[in-house]
């Protein structure tokens, strides 16, 4: 059945994906643009989607032993150069400081693209026996990244971050690392933020600058487009041989350790947008939304309805994020402005209500209205809430599967490509010329990963015909 559509300033996404994207974000309230190229203001409601974020990951970074520090802002151009891919990968993207106060320095300071140099520097003066190892390490910091085309929450110049720099005595528990985050990262996209995702490996073309490996969850957006999740990556002992960074073993001899770094983005913001968002503006995963419940009072100038709302929104207050809306706007832009915002429930209450010691419950996913009790309020709320999630996850979940596409030969991946949006599976020789070929000739289909649940679809490569080593996951991306 049709869904009556409630804002009409935001473009549908049906016309303009782009346009209603960005409909959302200023209309929401979620950013305003500033006077810096490619910086956002992320105004006070996007930033408490970040704060529930940064909550819930920080404590699941904690619960494994991971412990937060902050670095300098500035990398002294020669720290930088000590790693040379790494250098190499994040040149373009680089903003320098050359001047300092009236005077010029002596040396330019990058803003921090990344950390992993200053990370080194650090360990390198920290980190001398096996007794010192592993180092566990995590920073909640904003980065800058120079980008020439910019999206808010998408792809900035400047953006918030975590990123975790570890330190480990062997390959094994590196390698261990590495994939357990990546785990960390899905499990929180998928228990927080409704959104499923697919695992895998970075092609070389694609990984790290300066990794030996690079993992990926790549969840795909409502129109099909690819959108990096979040990266984890293995280092090896390639920085460490750099920085000259060695510990001593069990046996007294000297022996490098082996790094690993992983980071998600405020672009986990953009993920929930583009992922979960209709024509009416956001719908935001409840467990990270900033108002899970918004109590409309109905009929408010009659006695006693702002006071029952009001002990409403008290008992509420104990287990949920709650608001109270008793502004002198009508029920009707009441609606429709935490629809727009994407608020998970709507909880009304008027005088016939009170009567029958009852309200209204309506879910903004599916909009079904539900009387209940007031004697249950808090498990009635908890269930519809539990509810938005599971039709967010499943919504999703069946989007990324009916755009999952598979294509044999060039053919029908390039015909795919061009009039079908989504991932497409396709084997996959191993040579970085197919991957070229296949970006040059779709007009931007790149490798997303190679999946860890990798099939068999043929035994040749789609685009060359040579024997295939991998299924890989190819995509438009964000």
């Amino acid at each position: 059945m049709a869904k009556e559509k409630m804002v009409e300033q935001i473009t549908s996404m049906d016309t303009d994906f782009a346009q209603w994207y960005t409909d959302v974000v200023k209309k929401a309230e979620l950013v305003d643009y500033s006077g810096v190229h490619g910086c956002m203001i992320i105004r006070p409601y996007g930033y408490a989607i970040w704060e529930n974020i940064q909550r819930d990951l920080d404590a699941r970074f904690k619960k494994l032993g991971h412990e937060n520090l902050y670095m300098p802002m500035f990398i002294p151009e020669s720290l930088l150069q000590k790693e040379k891919d790494h250098v190499n990968g994040f040149a373009p993207e680089c903003a320098w400081v050359t001047v300092g106060g009236e005077n010029k320095l002596s040396e330019r300071l990058a803003i921090r693209p990344t950390s992993e140099t200053l990370f080194c520097e650090h360990y390198r003066n920290i980190i001398h026996s096996y007794r010192d190892l592993p180092k566990l390490y995590n920073q909640w910091c904003n980065v800058v990244r120079w980008e020439k085309t910019t999206r808010p929450f998408l792809r900035t110049s400047e953006f918030l971050w975590q990123e975790g720099h570890t330190m480990h005595a062997t390959e094994d528990e590196a390698r261990a690392e590495t994939i357990q985050m990546l785990h960390v990262y899905s499990d929180f996209y998928r228990e927080a933020l409704a959104i499923p995702a697919i695992l895998g490996r970075k092609t070389e073309k694609e990984k790290f600058a300066g990794a030996e490996e690079t993992y990926t969850i790549e969840p795909m957006m409502h129109n099909g487009v690819a959108l990096q999740g979040g990266t984890t990556h293995y280092f090896g002992t390639g920085f460490c041989k750099a920085f000259d960074i060695t510990y001593t073993d069990k046996e007294n001899k000297v022996q490098y350790p082996h790094q690993t770094s992983w980071g998600v983005s405020t672009r986990m913001i953009g993920a929930i947008i583009m992922t979960h968002g209709d024509d009416n503006g956001l719908i935001l995963p409840p467990r990270v939304a900033p108002i899970q419940v918004v109590i409309i009072p109905a009929a408010q100038h009659k006695e006693g309805v702002l006071e029952a709302a009001g002990a409403l929104r008290d008992k509420l207050a104990e287990s949920f994020r709650v608001k109270l809306d008793d502004s002198d706007n009508s029920a009707g832009w009441k609606f429709s402005q935490y629809e727009m915002k994407g608020v998970p429930v709507r909880l009304e209450i008027g005088p016939r209500d009170i009567a029958s010691n009852s309200c209204v419950l309506v879910s903004r996913v599916t909009r079904e209205k539900k009387i209940v009790s007031l004697d249950n309020i808090v498990d009635e709320v908890q269930a519809m809430l539990d509810q938005v999630h599971e039709e967010l996850y499943n919504r999703a979940l069946e989007n990324l599967k009916t755009k999952t596409h598979v294509a044999k030969d060039f053919d029908e991946l390039t015909d795919i490509a061009a009039n079908r949006p989504g991932f497409i599976k396709a084997m996959w020789c191993g040579d970085v010329e197919c991957e070229d070929k296949i970006k040059d000739v779709t007009g931007g289909v790149k490798s997303r990963c190679i999946p860890f649940d990798e099939e068999k679809l043929s035994d040749v490569c789609a685009c060359c015909g040579k024997p295939a080593k991998h299924m890989v996951v190819w995509g438009r991306q964000y």
